[in-house]
């Protein structure tokens, strides 16, 4: 099962985080979020840094950013990932692709988020098909990523797309055996974010290699 650590800023942190074999490194590039890691700083410490990550993709969050933003992230940072957490469409897609086929820029693959309630059509996902690598069903809360809460994991049944998913939303170290038993076979994997840190943006390394080791069945 595929892990994703999000909201990753701290470069320390970074390098603690992604010897723990993590297989997604999630970094927000949204300035109303406490975890934002866009920055001269941040990209000087990247540029310097591309060996680190090794075999782990990096991924870039944005919420309904510009095209161009997105463009120029995916080139500035490397990233592997671009990880829509916004309301954007599928013609949002499309045209973020249009331009990485077409041109010599730096291109990514797409993830999908979607928040999930009880009121969650899981066929407004069909649209997205064969545009996105990956969805991500996160908890559908008053903030864009990062509400800390799960959602009804039994809703996940009523997905019957082809797109391989992340689950995600309020995932904590306790959970990790559950998640082991679910029966769905398109969940990929999780992406984990505010139960593991010690403040926003520094991960609890400790508390991140426990719940790997258990979901995994070390």
């Amino acid at each position: 099962m595929k892990i994703k650590v999000c909201g990753l800023r701290e470069p320390a942190n970074i390098e603690e985080v992604i010897a723990l074999g993590i297989d997604y490194a999630g970094f927000i590039f949204y300035n109303k979020s406490p975890r934002n890691a866009d920055g001269k700083a941040f990209k000087s410490w990247m540029d310097k840094n591309e060996a680190v990550f090794g075999k782990t993709k990096k991924v870039g969050v944005f919420v309904n950013a510009e095209i161009e933003t997105v463009l120029n992230a995916v080139h500035d940072y490397r990233l592997d990932f671009v990880q829509l957490h916004g309301s954007e469409s599928p013609e949002y897609c499309r045209e973020l692709k249009t331009y990485w086929s077409i041109g010599s820029l730096r291109s990514a693959q797409l993830i999908k988020a979607f928040g999930v309630d009880e009121k969650f059509d899981f066929s407004d996902t069909a649209a997205f098909e064969g545009l996105c690598s990956l969805f991500l069903f996160d908890t559908k809360g008053p903030l864009q990523g990062g509400n800390g809460v799960s959602f009804d994991w039994n809703l996940l049944g009523e997905y019957s797309g082809f797109t391989p998913y992340l689950l995600s939303g309020g995932i904590d170290e306790a959970d990790a055996t559950a998640i082991r038993a679910l029966p769905y076979k398109q969940l990929a994997g999780v992406d984990v974010n505010s139960r593991f840190e010690l403040k926003p943006g520094l991960k609890d390394t400790d508390k991140i290699k426990r719940f790997i080791a258990a979901l995994r069945g070390d």
